[in-house]
């Protein structure tokens, strides 16, 4: 019946329609082929992962099960296989790493990582002593230290285990390169390739290190305070905090009579997400639309007019919003201007201001701050945007434009069709970028609303939050002024895990395919 159907409708229709649905089908089937190959392409590198990891595992095993007695020396002592091949430099670093790790484990990591599992149970106690007239403080437990010690041990236990079976392989191949009667390199020689060949490994050490104790541990340490009791009744050194499970999360997704975190979250959230779609997509827009603008023919001084836009660019940002925020303050001079001008009374008369106050709430009222902070904003990211925006319409070629007007294109089709796609395929990641950005944009919101804007709503108030808080100004709303560390963790993981996931799906649907054909 369907291809019955099909025939009655093509013989309705010139060839030429012809032609177009079944180059039209074409294309269809062409991209139903190339999401069932991309999601083949998908599983099978995920197969590939899971079996690299196990590979990684059996190739130290067949090492240390093929490998001759030194091999397997190494499995304890570990320079013993570098002895063997005459790599004594090379043997005797080797040995003291393993004895740094040992005395690290014996003096350092298991006091604290014996403790790890109640994060201490001794109490601080100060009791006066009157034979020294002196407050003594007994041996007490930090819970904080404990956790952040015992989070340091595993971290250096797991990248030791990694080392370990790198040391087992290493010797191994020494092995089967002797047998084999391949040249060994000698010390200097594995200095030289750290200088050439592997130069790149020589420059990433430190930065690697850096990331790992400024970035990796933290965020650890964060996940792990998101599963403790760790607040303002629980600071160590005079008090413990301790596990408590899932029980912060729960506190987060609910609301009680005591607590009401869920409907602050749900609140703040629906804002944030708001905030982080309207800052992103209308100074990209208005980026785009000035750029154009300034770029049109008929515009005279387009270097007056990119300065004048830079200049908004050169003050600091902070300088810009606290002066903003004096401007529309109730008492500022903007409402001194709407109050003379009439623009009060006739928001009053229309509804869209109390008649109980004589000024606009331009940042005290939850609907017009939330308007406002999207509007200022405005201010402050367009003129980023147009300079990012001038650079690409300048370098889209001059004759895919020509031809299109030759072919009877208008100066929206123009528009919409090439310059637009040409400007996201180029900025698509920078967009990504710039969304999760404003997700966690805490300088607009914090500048423009601490000290001025005071929440209304009991059940947000009784969460320390208000209505214009994002997710990371309520983060830092619970830290700062309230040491409520546990639920700021909580919410600090929610963040991520949100930023994680539209990042990974909006890069993973901007990058694939092989769209540089289309704008050459």
């Amino acid at each position: 019946m369907r291809e019955k159907y099909d025939e009655e409708i093509k013989t309705e229709l010139s060839d030429e329609e012809i032609d177009n649905l079944d180059v039209n089908a074409m294309i269809h089937e062409q991209r139903i082929r190339e999401k069932s190959a991309e999601k083949e392409k998908r599983k099978q590198q995920r197969k590939e992962s899971v079996q690299s990891v196990g590979r990684y595992f059996s190739d130290a095993w067949e090492a240390f099960t093929r490998g001759d007695v030194w091999v397997k020396l190494s499995s304890v002592l570990m320079g013993a296989g570098y002895f063997a091949r005459k790599q004594i430099i090379n043997g005797l670093l080797v040995m003291l790493a393993e004895a740094g790790f040992i005395f690290f484990i014996a003096f350092y990591s298991v006091p604290f990582l014996a403790d790890f599992g109640t994060l201490g149970t001794v109490k601080f106690e100060s009791v006066f002593d009157p034979v020294t007239l002196q407050n003594t403080v007994n041996d007490y437990d930090n819970s904080f230290l404990i956790l952040l010690n015992s989070i340091i041990s595993i971290f250096v236990i797991i990248v030791f285990v990694i080392f370990y079976i790198a040391n087992i392989k290493n010797v191994y191949k020494l092995q089967l390169d002797k047998e084999s009667g391949k040249h060994i390199n000698t010390f200097r020689e594995d200095l030289n390739e750290l200088v050439n060949d592997r130069f790149h490994i020589t420059l990433l050490t430190l930065p690697v290190i850096g990331v790992i104790l400024m970035n990796i541990i933290p965020i650890f340490v964060l996940v792990a305070v998101a599963f403790t009791n760790y607040d303002q009744q629980h600071m160590p050194p005079n008090s413990l905090f301790t596990w408590v499970g899932l029980a912060n999360f729960k506190s987060l997704f609910s609301n009680s009579i005591t607590a009401t975190f869920g409907y602050a979250f749900g609140k703040i959230l629906v804002w944030t997400l708001v905030w982080a779609v309207f800052a992103t997509f209308t100074t990209f827009i208005g980026g785009i639309l000035l750029a154009i603008l300034i770029n049109h023919k008929r515009v005279k001084l387009k270097k007056m007019w990119r300065t004048l836009f830079i200049i908004a660019i050169a003050v600091p940002q902070f300088v810009t919003l606290l002066l903003v925020r004096n401007f529309f303050a109730d008492s500022g001079i903007v409402n001194t201007i709407c109050s003379n001008l009439g623009i009060t009374r006739l928001l009053q008369n229309i509804g869209l201001v109390s008649t109980s106050i004589d000024y606009i709430p331009f940042l005290t009222d939850p609907g017009w701050a939330k308007f406002m902070i999207i509007m200022i904003n405005i201010w402050v990211g367009v003129p980023y945007q147009m300079l990012i925006s001038t650079g690409i319409l300048m370098n889209i070629p001059s004759d895919q434009i020509e031809s299109a007007r030759i072919d009877g294109a208008s100066n929206w089709q123009i528009f919409w069709h090439i310059k637009i796609p040409h400007i996201l395929f180029i900025q698509g990641p920078a967009l990504i970028t710039d969304f999760v950005k404003n997700i966690n944009n805490f300088n607009v919101i914090w500048l423009l609303t601490q000290n001025v804007f005071i929440t209304h709503d009991q059940a947000l108030a009784s969460s320390n939050a208000k209505e214009v808080d994002l997710l990371v100004t309520w983060l830092f709303r619970l830290t700062n002024e309230y040491y409520n560390y546990k639920m700021a963790s909580v919410i600090g993981i929610v963040v991520f895990v949100i930023c994680a996931v539209f990042t990974l799906i909006t890069y993973t649907r901007t990058i694939k395919g092989d769209r540089e054909e289309d704008f050459r």
